[in-house]
């Protein structure tokens, strides 16, 4: 994991220095899905997956967004690239907000957004070649001759450590993280500005997770890419992320410098979240926090904040208050949403 971090450092640094209006900014977006019951499938609830989600990306920067399982992160993510359409909010990508783009303008943002997906099995049809599997964007977006695109799809898979001959094989004849590789390239090939990668290394082995977090890293630093990074691994995010945004319920309760984050975390679920993260090698390891209860459903969620019924440190306003996400203080890009922090303290 120590090469990981020698990997990411240069691009955290220069995306640090980035100026000017974020790439991507999302504001108050929100997803609910009806729930149907009855022989006549009426509708009679609404689970709210993603509730009032606020957090930006820089260019050339990474973002982590963590939380447990079912916290809204993928939902996020697809909701992003228009594979699913929001209920509410804005997404504004190089300022325009792409929620209402159709036809050729949504097209053309696209090719600008792509994504890793988490199984990079599950994401490739077992009867197409990786050649013509990568090739695809390119065929949709009309992109060059067949000789052209066939140049391209060589490259990219020289990016990504595969052979060029290899386009003519079967994802079968490919390991997990070789798989993933042609994943990668399936998302490099249209020169996008901008990947959402949906734990890209969960399904992978412990031994292949840093190959790929590092051939991550090296393309990001190479292509200027931007990266929104899906992850429940806090040491890989730890290692990989310029910033991190943290879910809980379909909502985002803390958002900071990665280094500040893990040295110093603000949210109460931000420090249960870290505290069940093995420290061997430190001397000033955490006390585990256990968390009591289970996850509200996101079908009857909490009034006030949504995690009090789980807070060691609520208090009877966090049954009452919704706290917003504001800043710690003026000059920090931290921001937590807590009404015992900050300018909601009690």
């Amino acid at each position: 994991m120590s090469e990981v971090r020698n990997a990411s450092a240069n691009t955290a640094s220069a995306s640090k220095t980035s100026d000017g209006a974020p790439l991507l900014e999302v504001r108050g977006l929100a997803k609910t899905f009806p729930v149907r019951a009855g022989a006549l499938q009426r509708v009679v609830g609404h689970v709210r997956a993603v509730d009032g989600v606020d957090f930006e990306v820089r260019a050339g920067e990474t973002l982590g967004l963590v939380g447990e399982s079912g916290c809204g992160k993928t939902t996020v993510g697809r909701l992003i690239l228009r594979l699913i359409e929001a209920t509410g909010g804005s997404i504004l990508f190089e300022g325009i907000d792409i929620t209402g783009l159709k036809g050729a303008q949504l097209s053309s943002y696209r090719r600008k957004v792509q994504i890793v997906f988490q199984d990079p099995f599950a994401s490739l049809d077992p009867r197409t070649p990786i050649g013509e599997a990568v090739a695809e964007g390119l065929h949709i977006h009309k992109i060059g001759s067949a000789k052209e695109r066939e140049a391209k799809v060589a490259r990219t898979l020289e990016m990504v450590g595969l052979r060029p001959e290899s386009a003519r094989r079967y994802p079968h004849e490919f390991s997990g993280g070789q798989r993933q590789r042609v994943g990668i390239a399936r998302a490099l090939v249209l020169d996008p500005t901008l990947i959402v990668l949906d734990e890209p290394v969960s399904a992978l082995d412990v031994s292949i997770q840093a190959q790929v977090l590092n051939l991550l890293a090296e393309l990001q630093k190479e292509l200027g890419l931007s990266y929104l990074f899906i992850a429940h691994n806090l040491g890989v995010v730890e290692h990989l992320c310029d910033r991190i945004a943290v879910m809980y319920l379909g909502k985002v309760v803390e958002t900071a410098p990665a280094a500040d984050l893990f040295k110093d975390p603000s949210h109460p679920y931000t420090r249960a979240l870290l505290s069940a993260v093995p420290e061997p090698d430190r001397s000033d390891r955490r006390d585990r926090i256990i968390l009591e209860g289970d996850v509200p459903s996101p079908l009857n969620p909490p009034n006030g904040c949504s995690f009090h019924p789980r807070c060691r440190e609520s208090v009877a306003a966090c049954s009452a208050e919704t706290p917003s996400l504001i800043n710690l203080d003026p000059a920090s890009s931290r921001r937590v949403s807590c009404i015992r922090r900050g300018a909601d303290a009690i």
